[in-house]
């Protein structure tokens, strides 16, 4: 075998082998977004107010602030969301705001954004049905 050919089985082999790794963490990643549940706060313990919220699954990071009056999300703003390829998914605060549930179909090419915009909503909520001092609202 000559030395081109050796060069090329060898740089062949290894972008394979990159290609088998990055299908097996984006299939792990997938797999662990699959099995994190988002559940809608009682909106009647949501107070009135400006709500900030975030959450992560790696390499996506969002954060959001949620205007809530007379227990009914007003607005949604994403302070945040370092998405990679996600950025589809920022649409889905459109649909979170017009049916006002967090039981929203996530983005088609977009889950793991789509699960971390959803997740921090529910977390913003939750600051704003919280009794204590500390609850993050602006």
């Amino acid at each position: 075998m000559g030395k081109n050919k050796k060069r090329l089985a060898v740089a062949f082999a290894m972008v394979l082998l990159l290609i088998i790794t990055g299908k097996i963490i984006i299939g792990n990643m997938l797999d662990h977004v699959r099995h994190i549940s988002v559940s809608m706060p009682n909106m009647t313990d949501v107070r009135d107010g400006t709500y900030i919220g975030e959450y992560s699954i790696s390499p996506v990071s969002v954060k959001v602030q949620i205007t809530v009056r007379s227990h009914q999300i007003m607005d949604i703003t994403l302070l945040q969301h370092e998405n990679g390829l996600g950025s589809a998914a920022e649409n889905i605060v459109k649909d979170v705001v017009s049916m006002q549930t967090l039981e929203v179909d996530a983005i088609a090419g977009a889950t793991v954004s789509s699960k971390c915009i959803l997740k921090a909503i529910e977390d913003a909520l939750e600051n704003g049905g919280s009794s204590d001092e500390d609850n993050r609202g602006l």
